[in-house]
């Protein structure tokens, strides 16, 4: 049975536990029936689904006692409180994708431990995985989501534009200060974007960690229970990057959107599993994040998948997840999902199957960095700290913030979720 410690951030976890508990969490899998599981998934990309239900059905061949396997696509700004809420209405699936939410799934014994299962499954070459990928999904030394997708972030540089606006990078020694010039100058002259920090639009302060880990900065120590906004290296970053959005102009301000995709911005900084929005429409390059005043350095978003403690068929679904993850089908998900398998982790094997970047851009954006990749702040009750770090980060964006109040506010709001 799931035992409470935390509370889920969409959804009470007491009430969660209480209810999947009735509903089946203790099942053993051997109804006589034939099974049906339902993974949930955030893309709709209909080229990944297919690929998904060409591996199910594969399994299915050989697994005659699995009827139908389902992939549920959920919106992704609602993804974690659809999850949640499933749980909690006895209607989990039998597994899910995951992001932030590992961390309370995980706390609250809501996902089975796979790494007897994965280790026993003939060919399966537990060894493989990289110990930097499974981390933020492990709990003493036991796997609780297989990290399917470990992309690092990266800096896209649309050259068309750079050389419209006459300005030139030089990649082996690229530095933030000098994005940011090239962005002011690339805005001044053409009246398009200079950089973009992908999905943050003011609101998603947690993908800042791609800029501000260059100046040393990070929102929380190590254990998770100190808030470190208020951090000198935290000024310097944010002075940096309010000076970008009122002073040079070189990122848009609150309210102004710039699509790098559509060609709306000379670089936007983005996971390189985005290599996909690239339509042929502008020449581009891609590198590894430019170096802060730290130095070099490397941030990754990652996904996992794991298997529910509340599915109604957990070892089936623990041995769909085995096969779905094997190292056959681990080479095919590569394509859209950097791998976290050491033998897949070359420029050649994942440039193998990618239509749009080259061998050497992977080898330098993606293998290069993760070994030493740190990952965006990820912490239990995350939809709260997102929240209420938003609410406290909205006075930042005025010309004229303080920045070292603005964010000792951000600690004063995010302070007492640290400790829960």
């Amino acid at each position: 049975m799931i035992r409470t410690r935390k509370v889920l951030s969409a959804v009470a976890l007491t009430t969660v536990l209480a209810l999947t508990a009735a509903c089946g969490g203790s099942s053993t899998g051997t109804s006589d029936k034939a099974v049906e599981l339902r993974m949930t998934v955030w893309t709709s990309d209909k080229d990944q689904l297919k690929l998904f239900d060409s591996i199910a059905a594969a399994y299915r061949a050989d697994h005659p006692d699995v009827a139908k396997i389902t992939f549920e696509s959920l919106p992704f700004a609602d993804y974690n409180t659809t999850l949640t809420t499933q749980i909690a209405g006895g209607n989990a699936p039998d597994l899910a994708w995951m992001g932030d939410l590992s961390r309370d799934l995980i706390a609250s014994d809501a996902l089975l431990g796979l790494t007897d299962k994965l280790k026993a499954t003939p060919g399966w070459k537990y060894d493989d995985l990289l110990g930097s990928a499974t981390a933020e999904f492990s709990r003493d030394g036991t796997l609780y989501a297989y990290p399917f997708s470990n992309s690092p972030y990266a800096l896209y540089v649309n050259t068309d534009l750079l050389a419209k606006a006459g300005q030139k990078i030089d990649p082996a020694s690229l530095t933030w200060d000098q994005v940011a010039a090239a962005g002011a100058t690339v805005h001044a002259k053409t009246g398009k974007a200079g950089f973009v920090v992908r999905d943050f639009d003011y609101t998603a302060w947690n993908t800042l960690a791609t800029v501000w880990t260059g100046w040393g900065a990070s929102a929380w120590s190590a254990d998770g229970k100190t808030c470190t906004f208020d951090s000198p290296e935290m000024q310097q970053a944010f002075t940096f990057l309010h000076d970008a959005a009122f002073k040079t102009k070189a990122m848009p301000g609150p309210g102004t959107t710039a699509d790098f995709f559509a060609g709306d911005a000379a670089f936007t900084v983005a996971q390189v599993s985005r290599a996909s929005l690239l339509t042929g429409k502008f020449k581009f390059g891609l590198y590894p994040l430019p170096a802060g005043p730290k130095g070099t350095y490397s941030v990754l978003g990652q996904a996992g998948m794991g298997v529910l403690a509340s599915s109604k068929h957990p070892k089936q679904a623990a041995d769909f997840l085995a096969y779905l993850t094997d190292p056959e089908n681990a080479a095919k998900l590569a394509q859209y999902f950097p791998p976290p398998r050491k033998s897949l982790l070359t420029g050649a094997e994942l440039a193998a199957n990618n239509k749009v970047l080259s061998a050497s851009q992977l080898q330098d954006a993606v293998v290069d960095q993760l070994p030493d990749a740190v990952t965006l702040p990820n912490h239990t009750s995350p939809a709260e700290i997102a929240q209420k770090g938003k609410t406290a980060l909205d006075a930042m964006w005025r010309a004229d913030a303080d920045v070292p109040a603005v964010l000792k506010s951000v600690c004063t709001a995010i302070k007492p979720l640290l400790s829960k």
